[in-house]
This record gives structure tokens, C-alpha cells and sequence, in this order.
């Protein structure tokens, strides 16, 4: 910043805004219709300064300019508005969140789902996970006299189910009996832990290695699902109109595990992260931009984000990331924390 002057500053501002709106390469005369003040020979040298600067570049076909990495993320970090949905939209996703179910499965579709329609780009977000899970409760549930059903909550809003068969009959009230005497010597603890608990009873110890297996199950998976939205309305970009483009777009959303890991890496402790093309330090987001945040609880996050063409309207994806992360934090603190 300190080497632009306030016009220079506005000049940037007001290319990325109009870049962003048209996808059309902007001109000295398109900017002279904001009257600036000045002549169209002076926006044309403050344009020249900028490019050579490195913030701003030309298509060799057109006399207009584009933002360059660069630009962008100089309009992001320090010249553009912040920006916060319209009451009316927050109060719309609020509602559909609790319309749901408590699931997070769910919870995670729609977050993309709104994610996708507020931003009109490819929305991302993968499930909240731990590298260690740990029991919130447990509850075992009779069937019938043969088969009982365990059902395990994990810290983060894990929901494990296993059928189980009996050797006999157990009423309902020993069984819950049995469910209140292990969340009391399991809760809270992790399946090392859990592993180390042993009991005199057999059917005890029977429930507690196959509480032990489940939550390994857990802990061992190599990948977290990520859910994505949004395809049909990032295809209808410009960037993607040569099919070749669309083609490497939609192959990186197919390669679950490249994104799982990608989003991971990238997504800070707390905050809104913006990932403008080249900074991902991957050669195949290069393209694209991403806009992300971290939601969930100490022992259970996951990651939010939009993805989409480097001419993106940023405060608005900042604004829409901000907010579905937070009500995902709220939520998942309500009722799992």
C-alpha cells in the first residue's frame, strides 16, 4: 500500500469490482464514467503504473486491464468493504438449519447446499473429525429378546450404531441400567482408554470391545467425506466456457481425498482464510481461489469453503463463509459440545 497512491489505490479498487461484475477486461473509458475527477489520459498512466507494479495485467487482444494475483490480494487484504449477509439471509439459513435433523451429516449437506446458492460458485466442506475420538455416551437398546442395538454419540457429533446379539433376554431397564454404569466409567475417554477398563462381567466386556472397535473404526478412517455443491453454477463462469478448463475443474472435484487434504492444510485455526491462485502451493488450484474457514469444537472440526475463479466477489464469499461457520459452531456447541 505504501507504494500506491490513493488514486492509484481507487483506480485498483474499482477494476477488480468491475472485472469481478462483467468479466470483461476494463478500460480507461469504462473508469471514466465514475467520475473520478480525472482525464482518461491520467487513468490510462495510473493503469500502466499499476501493471508495472505487478497488480494489474492486459489480454494481448484488449487495451483493458485485469487484476493479477496480486491485485486480488491487495483488494482483499486492504480495499475492499467488509461485508455481511443481509439480515434477511441470515435469518433464512438459520431457519433451514433447524429444520434438520440434529444429524451432522445433514448439516453438512445444506452448509453446502447454502454455501453453493449464496456465493453462485462451488461450495466445499468436509466432516467435522478428530485424530483421536472419545465417547460422549452410549445407550444400548432392545430389539427384541435376540438383538439389542448399541448406539454410540462421539465428542464432535459422531453417531455409531451396531446391532448386537444376545445370549438372553435383558428387560429394557437392565439394559439401561448397564448403559448408565459404562457412560459413567467410559464417558469422555478415548478407546485406548476405554480398551483398559475391563469389567468381571462378561456382556460388560462383550459392549466394551465392541464400543473399542467401533471407535477405532472411527479413528483408522484415511479420508473424511466431502460434500460439494454448487457444480452447475461454477460451470456457468466464464473461466470454465472452453470445455478443457471445465473438464480440469470437475476432475479436482472428483478427486475426494486431493480436496480433503488440500482444505486441511490450508484452513486457519480461527478466521476466514482467503487462497488466491498460486498460494494454495498447488499447481492445480492455480485457477482458483478459495475462500475458508474452520468450524466445530476443540476435539471435532471440519472445513467450509467456496471455491471458484479468481475473479470472485470476495466480500460477499467472505461474508457468506463467515457466518455459516459460526452458525455451524454454534450448533455443534449446542449439541455436542
Amino acid at each position: 500500500m505504501a507504494d500506491l497512491t490513493s488514486r492509484q489505490q481507487q483506480i485498483l479498487g474499482l477494476i477488480v469490482r468491475e472485472y469481478v461484475e462483467s468479466a470483461e477486461p476494463v478500460g480507461s473509458e469504462r473508469l471514466l464514467r465514475r467520475r473520478l475527477g480525472v482525464s482518461s489520459a491520467t487513468i490510462r498512466n495510473e493503469m500502466a503504473a499499476l501493471e508495472e507494479q505487478g497488480f494489474l495485467t492486459h489480454p494481448h487482444t484488449s487495451a483493458g486491464r485485469i487484476p493479477t494475483e496480486k491485485g486480488y490480494r491487495l483488494f482483499v487484504e486492504s480495499l475492499m468493504d467488509e461485508f455481511e449477509l443481509p439480515v434477511v439471509e441470515q435469518r433464512t439459513i438459520r431457519h433451514q438449519f433447524f429444520q434438520v435433523a440434529l444429524d451432522v451429516d445433514q448439516w453438512m449437506r445444506l452448509a453446502a447446499a447454502v454455501l453453493a446458492h449464496t456465493g453462485q460458485i462451488a461450495a466445499l466442506v468436509t466432516s467435522p473429525q478428530s485424530s483421536r475420538s472419545t465417547l460422549k455416551h452410549l445407550q444400548i437398546v432392545a430389539i427384541n429378546d435376540q438383538v439389542a442395538l448399541l448406539v454410540l454419540v462421539l465428542h464432535g457429533g459422531i453417531l455409531k450404531q451396531q446391532m448386537l446379539t444376545l445370549d438372553q433376554t435383558f428387560p429394557q431397564a437392565e439394559l439401561e441400567s448397564l448403559s448408565n454404569r459404562l457412560n459413567q466409567k467410559m464417558a469422555g475417554r478415548d478407546a485406548a482408554q476405554i480398551r483398559a477398563r475391563t469389567s468381571a462381567d462378561d456382556f460388560e466386556n462383550r459392549i466394551t470391545r465392541a464400543v473399542v472397535e467401533m471407535m477405532q473404526q472411527v479413528d483408522q478412517r484415511a479420508e473424511r467425506e466431502v460434500y460439494r455443491d454448487g457444480i452447475p453454477a461454477i460451470l456457468r463462469q466464464p473461466e470454465f466456457s472452453a470445455i478443457d478448463r471445465a473438464q480440469a475443474l470437475l476432475e479436482i472435484l472428483e478427486r475426494q481425498y486431493f480436496l480433503e487434504q488440500v482444505l486441511s492444510g490450508l484452513a486457519p485455526t480461527r478466521g476466514v482464510q482467503v487462497i488466491i491462485g498460486g498460494e494454495s502451493q498447488q499447481d492445480e488450484m492455480s485457477a482458483y481461489s478459495l475462500v475458508l474457514a474452520r468450524y466445530g469444537l476443540p476435539d471435532a472440526s471440519g472445513v467450509i469453503s467456496l471455491l471458484g475463479p479468481q475473479r470472485m466477489d470476495y466480500p460477499r464469499a467472505i461474508g457468506a463463509v463467515r457466518y455459516v461457520s459460526s452458525l455451524l459452531d454454534d450448533m455443534m456447541a449446542r449439541m455436542y459440545g
